[in-house]
């Protein structure tokens, strides 16, 4: 490593109140895959950002081949040869493959031209693509393809990819691991960002840990064990889930024929979807991004309504119910986007207990909020939760992801439900957090509750999960014993290379 592409040295970043890097330095060599590893609010995003010149440094320098690198915007980086693949991709849907590549090029060449590239390039990386096909009949894995794409076409010396297979299949992850070492090969460097600290080993030939802005460690991934890497983000034991005391009883929740329209245009129908759920179960539903996870919840949580006899919790019939009624006969749910869906951003932390809360807790007295039992109940949140944060009056908007994440799942865990549905309960929350979301989880299946985690990580579903099913294009698999399942199951099961038929009716008798 004589010669480094990319240096950075004394990178310094602060916004009011906030020190996001403090003076971190760190060295890439060209074909190099480094990982940058970090808790929520570590500074990761920063630091890349002022790599890719969406964010201008307020000291420190960076060079780039020997030179002086100073990119004022992301257009700079791209003509320096800095490219980058952001997390939520940046396509649209109308448009063909070719029409949303030539979008991001500075001078795109005409479109038959740009197409016969796009073909070239997605063969000779083992990324095939066609042009003419219109991205909102892409699945997540393909859409990605798009993005990488375009990111090769500028011939990049280092790219940038910021959790990379959060939306792929175990198949589709190995195609891209094939595809970056590949480039790895060629002489192009990669800065890697992943919560997944498996494929942190398998993949990346050095790490730079960051903890509170600062530059923490640096290790060779492949000698740590995933927990001592997830130590050095954190900078303590991490605790490990405990599945104990968990049994089995009767059924819950049952499921039958549920058929639902698609919400978007681009998105699935639900289709005959079946599943049987019982006391003291956790159910992992996994599914590659946008093949039906929000359609689900909506429909079990009573955002969406069904056909009468598709949702039954005991020997009630609840498909006509709307959220609150349903909640108050015991099932609960926390969706995915925590702001401006589980949470109202510019609401107090007091408020949003109340949002949810006022059909199963004493928040209310003779039809008026009762102000000191809710702020009562956001401080048994906080407290239980270990929800950092100055107290209840502070706004959903100013919490970190992992803190608000915690905050979201406490409310209603803490509402004691029967059946609680989470949808990616630890997206984006850094390890500590993430393993003390799951254990509250399992806690609650332990008390009786049961629970269905729908959830793109699939490490997490089969740590915590007592069975595994699969979404593919709305349709439901046969849940699975997680025992029994390996990861290439797993992946085909995702791809719908599985059976897909609704599982047979159960008799009483075989589910005991």
């Amino acid at each position: 490593m004589s010669h480094m592409l990319l240096r950075l040295d004394g990178l310094t970043k602060s916004y009011p109140g906030v020190l996001a890097n403090d003076a971190v330095s760190l060295q890439i060599a060209p074909g190099e895959i480094h990982a940058l590893l970090g808790e929520n609010g570590a500074g990761k995003s920063t630091l890349v950002k002022m790599i890719y010149g969406l964010v201008k440094p307020d000291s420190g320098t960076m060079m780039l081949n020997a030179a002086a690198y100073t990119p004022a915007e992301p257009r700079a980086a791209r003509s320096a040869g800095v490219a980058m693949v952001f997390q939520h991709f940046s396509l649209f849907e109308a448009l063909s493959v070719a029409e949303n590549v030539a979008l991001g090029m500075e001078s795109p060449p005409q479109l038959g031209q740009l197409a016969r590239r796009i073909r070239e390039i997605s063969t000779q990386y083992g990324l095939p693509l066609d042009p003419a096909r219109r991205v909102g009949d892409l699945s997540a894995g393909e859409r990605q393809r798009v993005e990488i794409v375009r990111c090769l076409l500028q011939d990049p010396k280092l790219l940038i990819m910021d959790e990379p297979t959060s939306v792929l299949t175990p198949q589709e992850v190995q195609i891209l691991f094939r595809t970056l070492n590949q480039l790895s090969h060629e002489g192009t460097a990669i800065l890697y960002i992943s919560h997944k600290l498996e494929e942190i080993r398998t993949l990346c030939d050095r790490a730079t840990v960051l903890r509170g802005g600062k530059v923490v460690g640096h290790a060779d991934p492949r000698a740590k064990t995933a927990k001592e890497l997830a130590e050095l983000m954190v900078g303590a034991e991490l605790k490990v889930t405990d599945r104990a005391g968990r049994v089995l009883g009767e059924p819950l929740l049952r499921v039958t024929d549920l058929d639902l329209p698609a919400i978007t245009q681009f998105g699935p129908s639900l289709k005959s979807v079946h599943l049987t759920l019982r006391k003291g179960e956790v159910l992992g539903i996994g599914g590659v991004a946008g093949n039906g996870q929000e359609e689900l919840l909506a429909a079990l949580s009573g955002e969406r309504l069904s056909p009468p006899g598709t949702v039954m919790l005991r020997d009630q019939d609840l498909s006509r119910l709307g959220p609150n009624p349903r909640r108050k006969h015991g099932i609960l749910a926390a969706p995915e986007e925590r702001l401006g869906h589980a949470a109202a951003p510019a609401m107090s932390l007091t408020y949003n207990a109340i949002l949810t809360g006022t059909v199963r807790k004493p928040l209310t007295r003779n039809g008026f909020v009762n102000f000191a039992a809710a702020r009562r109940f956001a401080q048994d949140i906080i407290a239980q939760f270990d929800v950092r944060t100055p107290g209840p009056d502070v706004a959903a908007r100013a919490l970190s992801g992992g803190n608000l994440q915690k905050y979201v799942i406490g409310r209603e865990v803490l509402q004691s439900p029967d059946v609680l549905v989470v949808n990616q309960p630890t997206w984006g929350v850094d390890a500590a957090a993430a393993t003390a979301i799951r254990q509250a989880l399992l806690d609650l299946a332990a008390e009786g509750a049961a629970v269905i985690v729908i959830s793109q990580d699939l490490d997490e579903l089969m740590e915590i999960s007592d069975n595994f099913a699969a979404l593919n294009e709305g349709r439901l698999s046969a849940p699975r014993s997680t025992a029994d399942l390996t990861m290439e199951q797993i992946g085909l099961m995702l791809g719908g290379a599985q059976d897909m038929d609704p599982p047979a009716p159960q008799t009483e008798a075989a589910l005991q």
